[in-house]
C-alpha cells in the first residue's frame, strides 16, 4: 500500500511521533557476528536507501556517521538522525560528491562507523554505486551489508518506495560477511560486484 502521508510523518512532523513509532517494532537478528567480530575497528554498514529507518532506529545511540545527501530532504533525515544519537556528513554522489567521500574517509581514519546508501539519493534504486566502495577502499574499512524487512509497511510513492514499517511490525533485519575492497580500479570493481550480490542476498533473506 502506497500512502503520500506518510512522508510528512517522517519529515515534517519527525521527532516524538516517530520515535513513538518506532518504539512499537519488534526486531529479529541474524548475522550480527559479522560485525562484532569487527569490535572497535572502524567498518562501513551499506543498506538500500528504501531501508533506512528501520536500521536507523535499531542502531540510535551507537555512535554510527551517516553519509547525508545535499538535498533539501537529507535534511530532514540529519534531522531525524541527530534526535537518534548520529552525526552526519553531508554529500553525495550527484551534489557535494567530493566533499562528502573525503569527510567518510577521514571519519573512518579517525576510527568512526560509517553507515551508507549505496544506491542513494536519487537512484537508480538497489544499484550499488561506487563512492562507499572507493571510501572503504582509500581508508583501508571493511565492508558489512544490512538488509531489513517489516512484517507490514507503508510504501511511499518515491524513486525508492521508502519504507515505514506500522505499528507493532516485527522487523528481520541480516547481516553479510564483511567485504574487503582489494587495491586499484579493479578493486573498486569487484567491490561494486560483490557489496551488489551482498544486499540482494540479505534483503532476499530477510
Amino acid at each position: 500500500m502506497k500512502l503520500r502521508w506518510a512522508e510528512p510523518l517522517l519529515t515534517r512532523v519527525g521527532g516524538v511521533l516517530m520515535r513513538l513509532l518506532a518504539s512499537t517494532w519488534r526486531y529479529r537478528e541474524r548475522g550480527a557476528e559479522h560485525y562484532e567480530a569487527l569490535g572497535q575497528a572502524p567498518f562501513i554498514f551499506v543498506l538500500w536507501h528504501s531501508r533506512i529507518l528501520p536500521l536507523l532506529y535499531l542502531h540510535r545511540g551507537e555512535g554510527f556517521v551517516l553519509l547525508v545527501s545535499q538535498h533539501r530532504d537529507g535534511g530532514y533525515l540529519v534531522d531525524l538522525a541527530t534526535r537518534w544519537g548520529y552525526r552526519a556528513v553531508r554529500g553525495s554522489s550527484r551534489r557535494g560528491g567530493a566533499v562528502g567521500l573525503l569527510g567518510i574517509v577521514r571519519e573512518l581514519r579517525a576510527g568512526a562507523r560509517i553507515a551508507m546508501t549505496p544506491d542513494g539519493p536519487l537512484g537508480p534504486a538497489e544499484q550499488v554505486k561506487p563512492g562507499a566502495i572507493a571510501a572503504a577502499q582509500h581508508a583501508g574499512a571493511p565492508i558489512v551489508p544490512a538488509g531489513a524487512s517489516a512484517s507490514a509497511a507503508w510504501w511511499i510513492e518515491s524513486w525508492d518506495r521508502f519504507c515505514i514499517p506500522k505499528p507493532f511490525a516485527r522487523i528481520d533485519v541480516v547481516y553479510g560477511p564483511a567485504i574487503t575492497v582489494a587495491p586499484g580500479p579493479e578493486g573498486v570493481d569487484q567491490g561494486v560486484a560483490a557489496v551488489q550480490r551482498g544486499l540482494q542476498a540479505v534483503t532476499n533473506t530477510a
